[in-house]
């Protein structure tokens, strides 16, 4: 799950890690006045929206204007962007051309930067630990300086029996260049962020720019966080920081019935129970030469109705040419997949190519109810049959 960059300076700031102050803004006059409590004579117009590259981007109705991160020296010129801003597709490297529109602003004050700077905390899945990534090279998408300059980014893995040490946070200020008088100052922001990622359940908390103020203080000029779905029950204040206009339709309702739906950019639908099987199924359509249009795990329980609504969700996606259903049924029965396919195929009109593979309980009265319903269902004997006909399928129906 992921949140908007002033849900995660709040989150952030309860723990200590020091941010600039800020208010949120929904119209033109809340920017006004947002502006108007922070004081000063620089402030920071933010769109907010779940993507990386915002001040980079560009708004879709003004390509060669501004972008979604702006100055204002004035009030006016505050109210001025927010009118400017709020409603308006923001298109960046990361939200692709359709954009996403920007329905709230932050209103931030302005900050005396001296340097820009990385850092990120995320769960290493190689060594089982937290680990933070620093970098001098703040500002930058951390990809570009990992392919250009990878050896100015430090790795720390955090031993999660001592946690957090002296010794980890000296050689993160040493990867960073920081001075003897932002020591202090640096230990408190690196103390607070690793604590407020464990209670927090993130997945990942990326400050970029991390800032070093003239006056030498530490700081998280931006932040984005993500969690860990699975430890959502325990956080219920989180859960209700989820904004639904930023995310998928199709994996929100996927969610609302216990699957795990990612939609991805190709033209194959995939529907598989077992997330290794849908990795493996996602590949072999790519060495089959075409590309999965979709993550899609119905789990090991998955009733009747799970499976009518993850075929239906897989079929609304207009990308979607032809449709490979992989089932391993153990705790799965396959009689349960079919008739669930059965009744999804006939309830939406089946119009591309399906092709399924069943194997495990019950698999022969799984092809059988395939068999006599009467759809034009391609029955494959392995993965890689099974890949290699809805890929031809598709490319004979084109």
């Amino acid at each position: 799950m992921n949140i908007h960059e002033y849900q995660a300076k709040s989150l952030l700031a309860k723990f200590g890690v020091a941010v600039p102050r800020g208010h949120v803004a929904y119209t033109k006059d809340e920017a006004r006045e947002a502006a108007e409590k922070l004081g000063g004579k620089i402030w920071v117009c933010k769109s907010q929206i779940h993507a990386g590259g915002r001040g980079a981007g560009r708004f879709a109705n003004d390509p060669e204007g501004a972008g979604g991160v702006r100055l204002a020296t004035s009030i006016d010129d505050v109210a001025a962007n927010a009118e400017a801003m709020l409603n308006q597709v923001l298109v960046t490297k990361q939200t692709g051309p359709s954009g996403k529109a920007v329905k709230r602003l932050y209103i931030e004050e302005g900050c005396d930067i001296a340097r820009e700077l990385y850092l990120g905390l995320l769960i290493d899945r190689a060594t089982s630990r937290v680990t933070i990534m620093a970098s001098t090279e703040g500002g930058m998408e951390i990809e570009e300086v990992a392919e250009q300059t990878p050896e100015k980014i430090v790795t720390v893995a955090i031993d999660p029996a001592t946690g957090l040490t002296a010794e980890d946070i000296g050689q993160i200020s040493a990867g960073l260049q920081l001075e003897d008088g932002q020591m202090g100052s640096a230990e408190a922001f690196l103390t607070a962020m690793y604590k407020a990622f464990l209670d927090l359940d993130a997945s990942m908390v990326e400050i970029n720019p991390l800032v070093v103020t003239g006056a030498g203080e530490v700081i998280a000029l931006d932040a984005k966080m993500n969690f860990d779905d699975n430890a959502l029950y325990r956080h219920a204040d989180i859960e209700e920081l989820r904004d639904e206009d930023e995310e998928d339709p199709m994996e929100l309702e996927a969610a609302r019935h216990e699957l795990n739906y990612i939609k991805l950019d190709g033209s194959i639908g995939c529907m598989v129970n077992g997330a290794g099987l849908a990795m493996a199924t996602m590949d072999i359509i790519k060495l089959k030469g075409s590309s999965p249009a979709n993550f899609l795990d119905v789990g090991g329980g998955a009733t009747k109705e799970r499976v009518t609504t993850a075929f239906k969700i897989i079929l609304s996606d207009p990308n979607v040419e032809g449709i490979l259903v992989n089932i391993f049924g153990g705790i799965m029965r396959c009689d349960v997949i079919a008739d669930g396919i059965v009744a999804a195929a006939r309830e939406v009109a089946l119009h591309v190519p399906l092709v399924v593979r069943l194997e495990g309980t019950n698999v022969d009265l799984g092809k059988k109810i395939l068999a006599e319903s009467g759809l034009p269902i391609l029955s494959a004997d392995d993965l890689s049959d099974a890949a290699e006909k809805v890929v031809h399928a598709v490319k004979e129906a084109a």
